[in-house]
């Protein structure tokens, strides 16, 4: 059995206590197998064989999404799926080059249903323009496939009809047996709740926001979003996840603000102004992440994110690093 096809058999089995050991064994496979992280490691003088613990393993820039094709064994397959990232049209969008599509599905409804139950307890509707118009959207793959593994009725995706996604929400609500979530890139989001605002069909479903202005309003900070969201969709919380193009797995936000990673998914920090300062207590930094179902491209990113961790292992993040690109979810500065 290949390494890849025996890693990607014990994945799911992966637990916190787990998860570095798994880690460690991921990166000394990706420091050969995946060339930009090879000749990343090499120009640091990094030997991997000398790397003991997951907080050591280097972290590769986000930036080589852009540049470079980050991917394993790179002449042995060709990609079934290229997930992009959002971003105007001056911003050359990330490249995330997926194998096997089917992992990256099974993976995020594995995570949603350890997260809010099964599936097909729900109807999913979704209000997400900019992702519909750009394609090749990780977010918009995971929605469509949570709604057809849902068995629904309804069409997922409404692009700007306000009135027609209104009218589906209600029907959706009028199910019995179902609850309803609305995911929604956030300047949506709140020009729904401009347009309609109190009325009776937006009351009583989940909202997840995605994040993301995408300079189209102005930017707000969480508790400010988050009370005029309520104002619209009443009292209830209001979701999040955190996900981008350059990982497979995502965490959710039941509230507050505070995301919880699944087995699979990690998050370090480090001193901004120092990339390879990693700490495991680190209280404030920016973002690390190990992605364990990143088994084809790179595991371990450094991203551009600052966030605060909490002592029960949730986080909060913060919003971006200076000079970063506007881009991924829950980017709220």
């Amino acid at each position: 059995m290949s390494f890849r096809a025996d890693y990607l058999h014990s994945l799911p089995l992966v637990t916190a206590a787990t998860a570095d050991a798994a880690a460690l064994r991921l990166f000394q496979y990706q420091a050969v197998a995946c060339p930009p992280y090879t000749a990343y490691l090499a120009a640091l003088g990094c030997q991997p064989a000398r790397v003991a613990r997951a907080v050591d393993i280097p972290f590769l820039p986000i930036e080589f999404f852009k540049t470079h094709e980050v991917r394993t064994d790179p002449g042995e397959w060709q990609p079934q799926e290229v997930f992009r990232s959002s971003g105007t049209t001056m911003q050359q969008r990330s490249r995330h080059l997926v194998r096997d599509p089917a992992l990256y599905r099974a993976n995020a409804a594995a995570i949603f249903e350890t997260a809010y139950g099964p599936l097909t307890d729900w109807i999913f509707l979704a209000l997400l323009p900019s992702y519909l118009e750009q394609g090749e959207s990780s977010l918009v793959a995971m929605v469509a496939d949570f709604a057809q593994r849902s068995g629904q009725a309804q069409p997922a995706f409404f692009l700007r009809d306000h009135a027609g996604l209104v009218q589906a929400l209600g029907e959706a609500k009028a199910q019995a047996g179902r609850r309803v979530m609305l995911f929604g890139v956030t300047y949506a989001l709140l020009d729904l709740a401009a347009e309609y605002g109190g009325r009776a069909e937006l009351q009583g479903i989940t909202i997840l926001e995605t994040g993301g202005m995408k300079g189209r309003r102005r930017e707000m900070i969480r508790e400010e979003l988050h009370q005029e969201l309520q104002q619209a969709f009443g009292p209830a919380p209001i979701h999040s996840e955190y996900g981008m193009t350059e990982l497979l797995s995502q965490a959710y936000s039941p509230g507050e603000g505070l995301f919880y990673c699944p087995p699979q998914l990690r998050v370090l920090l480090r001193d901004p102004a120092d990339p390879f300062s990693v700490a495991e207590n680190r209280a404030d930094g920016a973002i690390n992440v190990i992605d364990l179902a990143n088994v084809d491209s790179c595991a371990f990113i450094e991203t551009k994110d600052l966030a605060r961790m909490h002592p029960d292992g949730s986080f909060e993040v913060l919003g971006r690093m200076d000079n970063s690109d506007i881009r991924g979810c829950s980017q709220l500065v």
